[in-house]
């Protein structure tokens, strides 16, 4: 059973779509990244499947569990780190964990909690004092009561200084070793890339890429770039380098030949064929294509990647 699954989720606000026939399918015991520029709809797909909005059509299903019908069910497995909530100015970082866990019937020690987030000092002080960084890693504590089956977290590392986005790094890893499915999304792509099994792009309320960060890199023609610069006939090296396995593509310019390998064992037998030509190497690089740039790539260089 997948942990989420829509079919054809539809949102209309009069004359704007919001998110359109959109057909997600979340594994169970997987972290999927949800990304996406500003406006494409994500916030209002997580909104959705918490119930908090009502589809205009097709159906969201949450553990098992159709939202529209079953969202009580739901929200009793799953731990949830909206985009800014709202925390109560008056009360404690341990008065906010006491009444989650009162919600849910739980038995968790918020102290046990503050302290996995690296806050346990803050245990007695009001949430209104509190900084943007400590407010969201109250806020993460919150989600993390009674241990949920699934945990759907927007923009999670949003006010976070290094630190506190590697910690968070951390216990999303750590969550998904215990058994949770974690969905989330994220404009800072190197946290995507570091913990996301797959990911998924949305535009404009449409879902349009989804694979795993390799293989959406080799979509765009991404993947491992080669470039080496010779002194020589560029020509006859490109011929050379297009001509050995383990090269999908090779691009010329000026006096550089840009080669995609299929992989990094490609890089040696490329070599081989440059050496191979009376052509001589000045310079070689190699590197991996950024999550950044497929997703520029994907999107027509949309910049602004914000939930």
């Amino acid at each position: 059973m997948p942990a989420i699954e829509t079919r054809g989720l539809t949102k209309t606000y009069r004359d704007v779509v919001a998110v359109e026939e959109l057909n997600l399918r979340v594994e169970s015991g997987e972290i999927y990244g949800f990304l996406g520029p500003n406006g494409a709809g994500k916030t209002t797909t997580i909104n959705l499947l918490l119930g908090l909005v009502h589809r205009t059509s097709g159906s969201a299903e949450v553990l098992g569990h159709d939202v529209g019908e079953e969202i009580r069910e739901v929200r009793g497995q799953i731990g949830v780190l909206p985009a800014h909530a709202e925390l109560y100015d008056r009360l404690t970082a341990r008065k906010h964990l006491e009444f989650v866990i009162d919600v849910k019937k739980a038995d968790d020690d918020p102290d046990a909690l503050l302290e996995r987030v690296g806050i346990p000092e803050a245990a007695d002080r009001k949430a209104g004092a509190f900084s943007t960084g400590m407010a969201q890693r109250l806020r993460l504590a919150m989600a993390l009561v009674d241990d949920p089956e699934l945990l759907i977290l927007d923009e999670p590392t949003s006010g976070l200084d290094p630190n506190g986005a590697r910690l968070m790094r951390d216990i999303i890893t750590a969550e998904n070793e215990r058994g949770a499915t974690v969905f989330f999304s994220s404009h800072i792509m190197e946290q995507v890339e570091a913990v996301c099994d797959r990911v998924g792009v949305l535009l404009d309320g449409r879902l349009i890429a989804e694979d795993t960060v390799a293989a959406l890199r080799s979509s765009v023609g991404g993947g491992l770039q080669l470039s080496v610069t010779v002194e020589g006939t560029v020509d006859a090296v490109a011929e050379a380098v297009r001509a050995t396995e383990g090269v999908a593509s090779v691009a010329v310019e000026g006096s550089t030949v840009r080669a995609s390998l299929t992989g990094a064992d490609a890089k040696g037998p490329v070599m081989n064929a440059v050496a191979g030509t009376d052509a001589r190497i000045v310079d070689f690089d190699l590197h991996e294509e950024s999550l950044e740039s497929v997703f520029a790539e994907l999107t027509g260089d949309r910049r602004e990647v914000t939930a």
